[in-house]
Formats: structure tokens, sequence, C-alpha cells
């Protein structure tokens, strides 16, 4: 089974690529402070698909390149996980 994940490591570096600071990045997703969007970047909060979207935009690159995929051999480690 795979499972699509978001590839924070290719946002970061699209971001830096682009120049674009994490203050820059926040302002632009409507957070009043860095912390807003450090946390998504950094996994320490889950990116809501309207984000996600904008970040794409923003970058100008097609959402589903934001993505990989990761094989699941355990479907009972899967939800464990979920849940």
């Amino acid at each position: 089974m795979l499972e699509k994940r978001v590839d924070l490591k290719k946002i970061k570096d699209l971001r830096k690529k682009k120049s674009l600071s994490i203050e820059k990045m926040s302002s632009c997703l409507g957070y009043d402070s860095p912390n807003g969007y450090f946390y998504l970047e950094s996994g320490k909060s889950k990116f809501p698909a309207e984000k996600l979207a904008k970040v794409s935009w923003i970058l100008d690159v097609p959402i589903d390149e934001l993505f990989f995929e990761i094989e699941i051999t355990n479907v009972e480690t899967f939800r464990e996980e979920v849940i």
C-alpha cells in the first residue's frame, strides 16, 4: 500500500531557491508571526490542504510535486500512525 506524504524538505528547498524567507511565507499565508509557517515546514504542525495549495501557488509548482510516496507494508502499523 502506498501513502502520500507532504515533502517538507522539498518545500523548504523550493522556498530557499526562490529566496523566500519564513517571515514572507508566513505573511503570504496569513499568519501573524513567522512561527505559523515555521511549524508547518518543520513538521511540528500538519499542513492544512488550503495552505498547501497556496504554498504550491507561491512556489509555482504543481501541488502533486509537494508529495512523496511511501510504501506501507503493515496495515496495522499504518492504522496506529493515523490514530
